[in-house]
């Protein structure tokens, strides 16, 4: 195997099942989910075995999930909805209070609020407190400052928080 694909088949088993969860939690459908995830991975390696210098993979996959579950919904003319119907199950334990109470009982809470949360909120919430991204991860995805997307999180929670029953 060449030195390309070599390196490329690390990432793909470093981020598949972080792509396929982040697109999961996006169409709420594991078919379509399977489906997207390998386009967003075909569209990757398209990319990159064509020499395009991908100097952050996470960031670059994640943005390329990203458009992919757009175009997926402009396609198909739908409105764009996240399920964390298993959110429990996908988030890894995490000591901090703060987060488990936000993934913890509230779960159902949540679940009836999120949906009318706009599309960027959507995103910072799955990526900060579901896979346990920095804002400094973010904020390269997101091609902003650490302190805007600490902001936007904190804007997130709140807005989350301003429509809990």
């Amino acid at each position: 195997m060449d030195n390309t694909k070599e390196k490329f088949s690390l990432i793909y088993d470093q981020y598949i099942e972080k792509i396929y969860r982040f697109v999961y939690l996006k169409v709420n459908s594991q078919p379509i989910a399977e489906d997207l995830t390998s386009k967003v991975f075909l569209k990757v390696w398209e990319a990159y075995s064509k020499g395009q210098d991908i100097k952050n993979w996470g960031a670059f996959l994640y943005q390329t999930a990203r458009n992919t579950v757009v175009d997926y919904y402009r396609e198909k003319g739908n409105k764009k909805v996240v399920s964390i119907d298993y959110a429990g199950q996908l988030a890894e334990t995490n000591n901090n209070p703060h987060e488990q109470a936000v993934l913890g009982a509230d779960i159902e809470a949540i679940k009836s609020v999120i949906f009318t949360l706009k599309p960027e909120y959507q995103d910072v919430l799955i990526w900060y407190y579901l896979e346990d991204m920095s804002a400094e991860q973010i904020a390269q995805m997101l091609d902003k400052s650490a302190g805007s997307v600490r902001v936007l999180i904190h804007r997130a929670l709140e807005a989350l928080k301003a429509k809990m029953p």
